[in-house]
């Protein structure tokens, strides 16, 4: 087992059990909020700033400039760039440290973006019916099923803002990736059954 496989996800969908059952599955390491640690131990950014940043971009000029004082320039050449993206860099930087210590799945923040130089990866998209992600945010969240609905909407934008606006691709797109899987057809088990396929079949392919 070689490769790396990143995720990227619609809110409610299930892409983070599906990674992590697909981590499980091939017995390989497994990052989502994971992720954030590594970057704040390899960049110096304390945690909550790296949280605050996470999968959103931060226009406010003010903002900005308030929360680079806590910063102590990342990469000092950047000593001018906003703090939102130095955070950027930051994450951008730990996925290829992670992809270049073994396989190993990444869900969310860009990561397929940051790895497209690597031939060794596999970037999927799970998304879902509406019906489905609903019912997935009530039962965890225990929420309405208006604020559940809310809840989808504002994450999915900011998931696709940050997306587009620090990639060059399209969130949630088709040519954006290898394969895309509607979660709400086969249920988590078998969205995992169909990636290990797939994931198998990529790495026999040049055998």
């Amino acid at each position: 087992m070689n490769t790396v496989i990143t995720i990227g996800r619609q809110f409610g969908s299930g892409g983070h059990e599906i990674g992590e059952k697909v981590a499980e599955y091939f017995g390989i390491k497994f990052y989502d909020k994971e992720l954030l640690t590594r970057v704040a131990q390899e960049s110096g950014f304390c945690e909550e700033m790296i949280q605050n940043h996470d999968e959103r971009t931060t226009n406010s000029f003010l903002y900005n400039l308030v929360m680079d004082t806590y910063s102590f320039g990342y990469n000092s050449s950047y000593v001018d760039m906003p703090i939102s993206h130095k955070v950027f860099l930051a994450q951008f930087d730990t996925i290829k440290n992670i992809a270049k210590e073994g396989p190993c799945v990444i869900v969310g923040r860009c990561a397929d973006y940051a790895l497209s130089e690597f031939d060794n990866v596999i970037n999927l998209f799970i998304y879902g019916n509406e019906e489905c992600k609903v019912k997935r945010i009530i039962e965890k969240y225990e929420l309405s099923e208006a604020k559940a609905k809310d809840m989808l909407i504002k994450k999915d934008k900011q998931r696709q803002s940050y997306y587009n606006y620090y990639s060059f691709k399209k969130w949630g797109r088709a040519d954006s990736y290898d394969l895309c899987i509607n979660s709400s057809v086969l249920g988590v088990e078998g969205t995992v059954k169909l990636i290990a396929q797939y994931v198998e079949d990529f790495e026999k392919r040049d055998r």
